[in-house]
């Protein structure tokens, strides 16, 4: 963001400009909810996210309302065009200490921005303490302050929005747990930087939604028969351990796939036959079995993981997927299994570079496969992991990071909390397998799959379980389209 504001005050409008331009976006925000004559506390930090701040009271003044202003200090001289910002209120200054909830019913939250690089402590943390335990409405200038807009961890003390004004794009901070949580509404301003600045900024973190991978998506095409959209495998466990990679075959036949073979051991061939009419059954036995199926390079995907078991025959089967030229979709098991031996792992998926594959775990299952003791921010921890592994990686939550190995990352802000329920991530598993049957790259599977998961969740409802996914994604698909 500092580089889109270089670029642009390089182009012409100055910072005074942009800041006037962002203060005016907070103001109207603050009209939309507060009545005119209302009272209005708008708290400044040294930077420029206080000279914003100086500039929404400046306007909310004029406006009518009633304004008090709270800052311990003019801003720095390092941030000119806050100082010029805070010259133009002329209005006086409340020292933070000051505030309470009968200053105003809204507070403007101006202390810190996204590039906030400490802890705050002192006076400006017992004054977060005291707004957030208030029933003010507050209305959060950038980011709230104290969230780190890279991260979205709290900084020491962190305000908690109701509403939060950003300026060109949301940062991280704001879509990153815990971040997410303390923002509130997020509205985007335009403050008149163009998009053209991202040509050379060149980001490689995204917010997953259809913009990013809609050009790629398999629709069917009306000429095409079933094997052009690719024939899924999806391995199932034993016995007792059949439903998981059922779950994941029909996540995968709704998103896309041309056909769907459910590879089975031997015991569990007839509990999987009584559940499956449009999934076909094949015997599996062990790897040789898998090597067989897998030896029609028409089955050009293969999902393994889903309640398959822990241990040696699962690690035989992973490499055997790895070494048959199909996409590879590795989950739950197929993961664990290389608990403390994921460099085998990682070998056997670079040792086969030209196949995609894509590592599906959630917040366990990643800490046994790549260390518990993973530094900084999700989005990092999951970028560093898809480098190491050569291999797509969903690292799955409400905030779930799709990661490729070349940087790109794409994180996700449509999921519902009720997806997080057994079997839902089999069947998003199933999807991003379905996908990459249909010859999607990786990457875009990946963070298709992932926005397919979150908007079945929405679409089903609260209070689904994992089998309503699949059956609510033919109306997601037709909206996707429709959208075209």
């Amino acid at each position: 963001m500092a580089e889109a504001d270089r670029l642009t005050i390089a182009a012409g409008p100055s910072g005074q400009v942009l800041m006037a331009r962002a203060g005016l976006a907070v103001a109207d925000a603050v009209s939309r909810s507060a009545p005119l004559g209302g009272r209005v506390a708008v708290i400044c930090g040294p930077g420029n996210n206080g000279g914003d701040g100086y500039v929404v009271a400046r306007i909310l003044r004029h406006r009518g309302y009633r304004l008090t202003v709270f800052a311990d200090a003019p801003p720095d001289s390092r941030a000119a065009d806050a100082a010029a910002a805070f010259a133009e209120w002329q209005g006086p200054i409340e020292p933070l200490s000051e505030w309470s909830d009968a200053s105003a019913g809204i507070v403007v939250d101006a202390l810190y921005g996204a590039g906030l690089s400490r802890d705050i402590g002192g006076a400006a943390a017992e004054l977060i303490a005291r707004l957030n335990a208030s029933a003010c409405r507050v209305v959060a200038v950038d980011i709230p302050s104290g969230i780190d807009g890279a991260t979205g961890q709290p900084r020491g003390a962190a305000v908690k929005a109701h509403e939060t004004v950003t300026f060109y794009r949301r940062k991280p901070g704001h879509l990153l747990l815990p971040g997410r949580l303390h923002c509130g509404t997020i509205r985007v301003a335009d403050i008149g930087i163009s998009d053209d600045v991202l040509q050379a900024i060149g980001p490689k973190t995204f917010v997953n939604e259809p913009a990013l991978w809609r050009g790629l998506f398999p629709f069917p095409r009306i000429a095409a028969h079933k094997y052009d959209r690719g024939h899924a495998v999806v391995v199932s466990g034993g016995l007792t351990q059949t439903g998981a990679a059922r779950l994941a075959a029909r996540g995968a036949l709704r998103a896309g796939a041309g056909l769907v073979t459910l590879a089975s051991p031997p015991e569990a061939l007839s509990v999987n036959a009584a559940h499956l009419t449009a999934i076909m059954l094949m015997r599996m036995d062990g790897v040789t079995g898998l090597s067989e199926i897998l030896a029609d390079q028409r089955r050009n995907a293969v999902c393994l993981g889903p309640a398959l078991g822990l241990g040696e025959a699962t690690r035989g089967l992973v490499a055997e997927a790895l070494a048959s030229g199909a996409a590879t979709v590795l989950d739950a098991d197929a993961l664990t299994s290389f608990a403390g031996e994921a460099d085998k792992l990682f070998a056997g998926i670079k040792a086969w570079a030209e196949r995609p594959v894509v590592l599906t775990p959630h917040a366990g299952e990643f800490g046994r496969l790549f260390g518990p003791d993973q530094a900084g921010s999700k989005l990092e921890a999951a970028r560093s992991a898809a480098a190491r592994a050569g291999a797509v990686v969903v690292l799955k939550g409400p905030d779930t990071v799709v990661a490729a190995p070349d940087g790109r990352a794409a994180i996700a802000a449509n999921a519902p909390p009720w997806l997080a329920t057994a079997g839902s991530g089999d069947v998003l598993a199933g999807i991003v397998t379905g996908l990459l049957a249909a010859r999607m790259p990786a990457f875009e599977a990946a963070a298709a799959g992932v926005w397919l998961h979150g908007e079945a969740g929405l679409a089903a409802g609260i209070g689904l379980i994992a089998e309503d996914l699949p059956e609510v994604l033919p109306g997601v698909l037709k909206a996707l389209r429709a959208a075209e």
